[in-house]
């Protein structure tokens, strides 16, 4: 089996599903292919300069590059606008040189898959898409409107009717969350039938919880590099410091757990509009993005992740890592926290300080963690991998006689 994944973005110093997935599909022996523009991951947010600068890596991203990644190949093609969005400069080619038997987009909708489900007709590969999209950051989602509405019918036009067409070559379409799928199939034309729940991976070689000396050496000495000590209860977040993402209203709540004299620290990693505001208030301490390999030391060397506005896949990273985490009342992928974690009331920092005190009990901190290290072995990349590999081989599995022969032409 010969797979192409197809990704608007990539990033080697993320651990992303575009960077994640083929390397579990390349060490369960599948052909594993990567095609990806020369485009960082949010390239289109206003302060991509301010918050990645320094550590985006897409200056390694250039067009016509073919290497050897993790065990898979990452192809690098040129971009274009066209219609406002990016589309892949010589994807046919690039398809016809590879010569898929499945190709897997990250959206279902968009240039690329509905490219990609034109190109289908002509190489006869089996097409599958995905939507990331959540409800937090898809206001359409969360709000009554008409169909009418003028922001609905352009959604309808520009949405709705692209992804239906592309759906209509699409062997399954996988939601990361329950509300992603329902964003999916209400908003991006995908059929009902064709949407399945396939949650967003941890790679459990990176992130996992403290369990040898040299884990724990680690933790003390980086503690100690931070400036905490042993006895502070050390809240961590990592991502952007954006207002969508509003990381303040954490740094807000430890600051005054520590202004009622009780030992709450907070450690956030990563950058953005807020860093100036975070670092102004006591007890909190930032510091830049670092690279997933080194991402699950800073992990465990915390005690509770905390994210409190939108979902993020370094939830499921940190709870790997044996950590109880805080997530807001409104969240859809109540997986993610489902006996590792509590809710609080969104936007509340009252309520925030409530649920960072009940986790101010060492043996509720060990209680949620350690459950949420175990669960995480189902969330492995590594398991993810082989159920998108059960499906894909279903899929071969009922080709019709034509497609072959589909095949063998279009290479001519």
């Amino acid at each position: 089996m010969r797979v192409v994944l197809l990704s608007e973005t990539f990033a080697k110093r993320m651990g992303y599903l575009e960077s994640s997935l083929p390397k579990y599909m390349a060490r369960l022996g599948i052909e594993t292919h990567v095609v990806t523009m020369d485009l960082p991951p949010y390239y289109w947010i206003g302060d991509f300069g301010k918050t990645y600068g320094g550590f985006d890596d897409s200056a390694e991203l250039l067009p016509g590059a073919v290497e050897r990644y993790d065990g898979y190949t990452l192809h690098v093609l040129a971009h274009e606008k066209t219609a406002g969005y990016m589309r892949m400069i010589g994807l046919r080619e690039k398809l016809k040189s590879i010569g898929p038997d499945i190709v897997q987009t990250m959206s279902p909708i968009g240039w690329i898959p509905l490219e990609a489900s034109f190109y289908k007709l002509v190489f006869g590969y089996k097409l599958f898409t995905a939507c990331h999209t959540t409800a937090s950051i898809f206001p359409l989602a969360t709000r009554k409107s008409y169909w009418w509405n003028r922001e609905r019918l352009r959604c309808a036009l520009l949405r709705t009717l692209p992804g239906r067409v592309t759906s209509l070559f699409v062997e399954k379409s996988y939601g990361a969350t329950v509300d992603c799928a329902d964003v999916a199939v209400r908003f991006f034309g995908v059929p009902k039938r064709k949407i399945e729940v396939c949650p967003l991976g941890v790679d459990t070689e990176i992130f996992r919880p403290v369990t040898t000396e040299r884990d724990h050496q680690a933790r003390v000495e980086l503690r100690h590099r931070l400036g905490f000590s042993e006895s502070d209860v050390v809240r961590i977040y990592t991502g952007r410091f954006s207002e969508d993402k509003n990381p303040l209203l954490l740094a807000r709540a430890v600051s005054r757990l520590g202004s009622a004299g009780i030992r709450f620290r907070g450690l956030f990693v990563g950058n953005g509009v807020q860093s100036e505001p975070i670092q102004s208030l006591a007890g909190c301490v930032t510091h830049p993005f670092v690279p997933v390999r080194e991402l699950g030391e800073f992990y465990r060397a915390a005690d509770i992740g905390a994210w409190p506005t939108q979902e993020s896949m370094s939830m499921l990273d940190a709870a790997a890592c044996g950590l109880p985490i805080i997530v807001n009342d409104t969240i859809a992928a109540v997986e993610r926290i489902d006996g590792n974690g509590l809710k609080y009331k969104l936007g509340d920092v009252d309520d925030l300080v409530r649920a960072l005190l009940e986790l101010g009990d060492p043996l509720a901190r060990q209680c949620l963690g350690s459950f949420g290290a175990k669960k995480m072995a189902g969330f492995s990349w590594e398991a993810i991998a082989r159920r998108r590999l059960q499906d894909y081989r279903a899929a071969l599995a009922v080709t019709s006689p034509g497609v072959g022969r589909l095949r063998e032409d279009a290479s001519d």
